[in-house]
């Protein structure tokens, strides 16, 4: 068992870190300018009645009618797709990519503007991440959500932490891929500065976090605090299945799998199928093909317990719904948080416009 376990542990070390990453290579600085004027909150306008249909729509039950009527003709937060280490993985949350802007969601929100790519590598600055994140929000208006697979997900929480217990954060630009050296943004909702370090995230979800990637050196600092989660999202989602040799603590089963809130964040747990493979879960551009599947989709509702188990079956292992409870939970989270980021936008500006 001692000499099994070496052997997997040499294995881990010597093929995770061959990883799937980008050479980013940023817009010069009179190009990056022209683009960021005419960026976000200086891109739109809504009608009263796009906006009005927004307000009255129920975060709970976003339709396909709905996104059609309503959403699409309104902006999006930025989705910041973080994927593992291993080169298949970065093509796993372009597939998701794809998936979102099938089921309606903007593709201009989910590709970076400086080089149109659909995902962050794992392995990519998280300082950088989280100073992006914060350029879209001062843009936008809108705060993005991040969605992180295998080690992905374990980005996720370091860059919630480092809202949450850092001192200062910098702004980077997703244009120039550069820090701006500030450490605050003018909050659009109230036209005040504020530091980026605070900043709370609408939804953040992890898939297949943990197990042997934990041995990883650039994993080390995670290893005490990757389950728990900080009061830097309102909505957190963590995904873990049985058998998961890579992603999965104690192979994916038992409570050392669960996240936990160190406050007031809502934290979920859902345990997939043991019978997927670690990696592919987010490859989901296939439901696509079916339009009832995507009617099922977006009918999903999830079940209130916190932690749940979505169980093997012949629906969860058929190749044409393979990922499918992943992928409506996923989305239903993000319609969602797309409903309430807009209403909370809509708002703000109505109440700066008619003043005190």
């Amino acid at each position: 068992m001692h000499k099994t376990f070496l052997i997997l542990l040499l294995g881990t070390a010597l093929v995770l870190p061959g990883c799937s990453t980008y050479e980013r290579h940023g817009l010069d600085s009179a190009r990056a300018g022209r683009i960021e004027d005419n960026f976000g909150l200086k891109a739109y306008t809504l009608s009263p009645e796009i906006e009005d249909t927004i307000l009255g729509l129920d975060p709970e039950h976003v339709t396909e009618k709905d996104i059609r009527e309503a959403l699409s003709k309104a902006p999006a937060p930025q989705i910041i797709n973080i994927h593992g280490g291993i080169m298949p993985q970065k093509e796993r949350l372009i597939s998701f990519s794809h998936f979102l802007i099938g089921m309606g969601y903007p593709e201009a929100s989910i590709r970076n503007p400086g080089d149109a790519t659909l995902s962050f590598s794992c392995y990519e600055n998280a300082e950088m991440i989280a100073g992006m994140i914060a350029w879209y929000y001062e843009k936008e208006g809108l705060r993005p959500m991040i969605v992180g697979n295998s080690q992905g997900g374990m980005e996720d929480i370091r860059i919630l932490d480092m809202y949450a217990y850092s001192e200062r954060v910098e702004v980077w630009s997703p244009l120039t891929w550069k820090g701006e050296r500030r450490y605050e943004i003018t909050d659009p909702l109230t036209g005040r500065k504020r530091p980026v370090a605070g900043l709370t995230l609408p939804y953040v979800t992890s898939t297949g976090a943990g197990g042997l990637t934990r041995l990883l050196p650039n994993q080390w600092d995670m290893n005490f605090r990757l389950r728990t989660v900080p009061d830097t999202v309102e909505e957190f989602t963590g995904f873990h299945k049985g058998r998961d040799l890579l992603g999965g603590d104690f192979l994916g089963y038992g409570p050392a799998n669960l996240f936990k809130a160190s406050g007031t964040a809502h934290v979920r747990n859902v345990r997939l199928p043991a019978g997927w493979k670690h990696g592919p879960v987010p490859d989901t551009e296939h439901l696509l093909k079916s339009q009832a599947i995507m009617d099922r989709i977006n009918r999903y509702h999830p079940p209130p317990e916190a932690n749940i188990v979505i169980e093997q079956n012949e629906d969860t292992m058929n190749p044409e719904t393979m990922y499918l409870p992943w992928a409506e939970d996923v989305w239903f989270s993000i319609k969602k948080h797309w409903v309430l980021e807009l209403q909370r936008l809509i708002l703000a500006r109505r109440a700066m416009r008619h003043g005190p």
